[in-house]
This record gives structure tokens, C-alpha cells and sequence, in this order.
């Protein structure tokens, strides 16, 4: 894997290619953003037709736009959906007409508190359209007739969502899901996107220990698809993570899982704090990303949420200021530095038995001492075999050790590798 910076800086790339990309929970814009990401990682791409009913939902029509915008009596497009996807109401019926400004207003979406922003607004299960623009521009629009086009279809067609698996020694998973439903908007979650596939990348240079399972769907009905697609074999899911919000300069979060005391939970605290990164741990509540969908009590996975500042909590969210100057490659770079971090404590975090548990064992004459001796870290390497040793009594877990001694996970990771290769302890 290239340095963090170089990384960031591609990530930062592939936002900008997708950014100006018109995504949906169905459609086109969602194949073209697959396909990109399909660029650096391998992707399967699922096609699950309309009408299929999944969980207590039904995959709807699929719906696609080619043109949109307000035309003024001289012809001069005043919302140009061509500008910015986020222009057009989501899934907004197709519409041909001309009427008074009065009768158009009752379609028209902005945000008077931030006059310049454009908002995003969707309405994907009630048939209706609409155009979303800043407040400055509606204010600047005289009474008068308006040309109103909206060059869409909303047919019977697919939902479309992928999967990237990377083989691990096991067949246990960890799912990493983002949602790729969101128009021109860089930080929610463009980033999430990025990041999730660049940490595929990262665990494809190595043999993790679990199989990761990355899952690209539109929000909510995507993950529900893919849990109804996927309800006799969740019990493989071990862990998981939602990954959200990845590139703007806040500090990061954490959501926890419904149980709040799943390993990822435990994993995730512990790489916060041992990281000394601003961070906020949050409990769990059925509100947000997909965290919500493969925690609903049928399923109680334990799976969390990282994302930096949570959603609805920054100005810009859900509008035209989320855009590419929002979020930065070393946010993008930070936030995936966190998601690796996270990945080596599972793929590392074991239970193991002392196979000579009367006494401490000499372990000058194993050449256990000469195998940290010399190091900066020796003292702590020695004190890390004496906490593993103490504490491999099949109840406690390397997590476990380092949190009771305070020491780095790594360096009681290393020391159980040392002791196991030396047949002091077995899993």
C-alpha cells in the first residue's frame, strides 16, 4: 500500500470522478458509480427486479433522468439540472409544462436559513416532482410563466448493488457497507465509498484471518435486499462496520451496535482511544445509516457505524455545500488509517489456553528474552508475555490483556505469536 498521503490523494480522485454522477436508490448513476469503483476493486453486481419483495419491503420501480430544469420566458434555464444533480427532487415523475410562478413554488424546495445552498430532497415512495435550488435564486425570480421540464422514467426495472469479498483464512465474516444512493455529495457519502474501497485494497495485500465482505447498496432498501438475499447465511457475520461521512475535518465517531457490547464495539473503543484521536463513542439508536438495518432485533448483528462528524451534524449535510471542498484526502487518509487499525485487533484478537500454567515458565532457556532483546520495547515486550501468559485461560481474549494492562495491542499481539510458536499456548 502507497504512504497515507499518496492514498489520500487517491481517494480524493475517485470522489471527484463520482461526484458529479446522478445516483439514486435504483438507476444508471448507481451502474456508472459501480462501475467506477469496479476500476480498482473487482465487484459482483446483483440486479434484483422491481417488484421483488424483500423483508417487509418491495424493490421499487427503477428510475432514471437524462434532463431537468426551470426555463424563464426568454429561454434562459434558471435551475439547470445539468449544473448539479442535486437540482431535481429524487425520483421526480416526469413533467412538461408552463405555469405561473405562483403554481410553481409549490414544487420548488430551498433553504432559507443558507440562502446559497441548494438542498437535496428525495421523495422515492410517493409519486410526486419537484426542483431543489438555492433560496438567493428563487428570491431573484420575477412573477411570470415558467417553463417546467423534467425528462425522466420511473419503470419497472432493477435495483442494482455489489459486492467485494477479500478470502480469509476463515470463512467467518466482517461486512463493510456504505451506501451509494446519494447524488453530488462529497462527504455523504462519496467518502465512504472511497474509503471502503481502498481498505478492500489494502486487505487484499495480506491473508487477513476473517473474509471481509464489502457492500455497496443504496440506503435502507439496498441493505434490506441484501439481508433478505443473504437471512441463512448472516450467522458467518461476525463483525461489521457502516462506514459514512469519512472526509470532512471533524473528529471521528463512533456508533455502537445495538448489543453495544459486540466485539467490533469493544474493538473500535479501543483503537480510539489507544489512537489518542479526537473522537465521540455514541450508543446505538435505530436512526441513521444501514447500522440500523443488520442491528433490527431479528438480526442483531454487531455491526457499528464510523463515520467523522455524524450525520445531520454539520451545516453542510444534505446540500450543495457538501461538495469536493468539504472534505480533503488527509480526513479520507485518517479515516482509513482507523478502519485498518480496527481490522489488524480483529483479524488478531484471540483466546488462548496456557499449556503450563503452574508457575511462571522459564522463558530465558526458550530464548523468548533473546527474541525481544535489544529492542527500545523490550521491557514491554517481556511484560506483554508475562499478561498473556497470566491470562490465556480461555476466557480472556489478547483484547482483553491489553485492556487490562494497559499495554498496545500490538505488542500483546506479538507476544502471543512468540509463546504460541514456542508451545507455551494453544487456541
Amino acid at each position: 500500500m502507497a504512504p497515507m498521503t499518496a492514498v489520500g490523494e487517491e481517494m480524493y480522485a475517485l470522489v471527484e470522478r463520482l461526484y458529479p454522477l446522478c445516483r439514486s436508490i435504483t438507476g444508471d448513476g448507481v451502474r456508472a458509480t459501480l462501475d467506477i469503483v469496479g476500476e480498482y476493486i473487482p465487484l459482483e453486481v446483483h440486479e434484483v427486479p422491481t417488484g421483488t419483495q424483500v423483508l417487509d419491503w418491495t424493490v421499487p420501480q427503477e428510475w432514471n433522468i437524462r434532463d431537468a430544469y426551470i426555463a424563464d420566458s426568454a429561454g434562459h434555464r434558471v435551475v439547470d439540472f445539468a449544473a448539479s444533480s442535486l437540482h431535481v427532487l429524487g425520483y421526480s415523475v416526469p413533467v412538461s409544462a408552463t405555469m405561473p410562478l405562483a403554481e410553481l413554488r409549490e414544487h420548488l424546495h430551498t433553504l432559507p436559513d443558507q440562502p446559497a445552498w441548494v438542498p437535496y430532497r428525495t421523495s422515492y415512495y410517493k409519486p410526486d416532482w419537484g426542483f431543489c435550488l438555492a433560496q438567493d435564486t428563487l428570491d431573484a425570480m420575477p412573477d411570470g410563466e415558467y417553463e417546467v421540464r423534467i425528462d425522466s422514467t420511473l419503470a419497472d426495472g432493477h435495483l442494482t448493488y455489489a459486492e467485494h469479498v477479500v478470502p480469509g483464512q476463515v470463512a467467518d465474516e466482517v461486512i463493510v457497507s456504505c451506501h451509494v444512493c446519494h447524488p453530488s455529495l462529497a462527504n455523504d457519502n462519496l467518502a465512504g465509498i472511497a474509503v471502503a474501497t481502498f481498505l478492500a485494497r489494502a486487505l487484499a495485500e495480506q491473508t487477513p484471518y476473517y473474509t471481509y465482505r464489502f457492500i455497496f447498496a443504496p440506503g435502507t432498501i439496498g441493505a434490506i435486499t441484501w439481508l433478505a438475499r443473504n437471512a441463512e447465511r448472516v450467522e458467518r457475520v461476525k463483525h461489521g462496520l457502516v462506514l459514512a461521512c469519512a472526509g470532512d475535518p471533524g473528529g471521528l465517531t463512533y456508533k455502537q451496535s445495538r448489543r453495544g457490547d459486540a466485539e467490533i464495539d469493544r474493538v473500535m473503543r479501543h483503537v480510539l482511544a489507544a489512537s489518542e484521536r479526537p473522537h465521540h463513542i455514541t450508543e446505538f439508536t435505530p436512526y441513521g445509516y444501514d447500522e440500523r438495518q443488520f442491528c433490527s432485533p431479528g438480526f442483531n448483528l454487531g455491526v457499528g457505524s464510523l463515520t467523522r462528524t455524524p450525520y445531520a451534524g454539520y451545516p453542510e449535510y444534505h446540500t450543495s455545500a457538501d461538495n469536493l471542498d468539504f472534505v480533503s484526502p488527509k480526513a479520507m487518509a485518517d479515516t482509513l488509517a482507523v478502519c485498518r487499525e480496527a481490522s489488524a485487533v480483529l483479524d488478531r484478537n484471540r483466546q488462548y489456553v496456557n499449556l503450563s500454567p503452574y508457575g511462571e515458565p522459564q522463558l530465558g532457556r526458550r530464548g523468548l528474552y533473546d527474541a525481544v532483546g535489544g529492542r527500545s520495547d523490550t521491557k514491554q515486550a517481556q511484560m506483554a508475555m508475562l499478561w498473556v501468559l497470566n491470562l490465556s485461560d480461555g476466557e480472556h481474549s489478547l483484547l482483553d490483556v491489553a485492556e487490562r494492562s494497559g499495554l498496545p495491542f500490538s505488542a500483546v499481539a506479538d507476544a502471543a505469536d512468540a509463546l504460541h510458536e514456542a508451545g507455551l499456548i494453544k487456541t
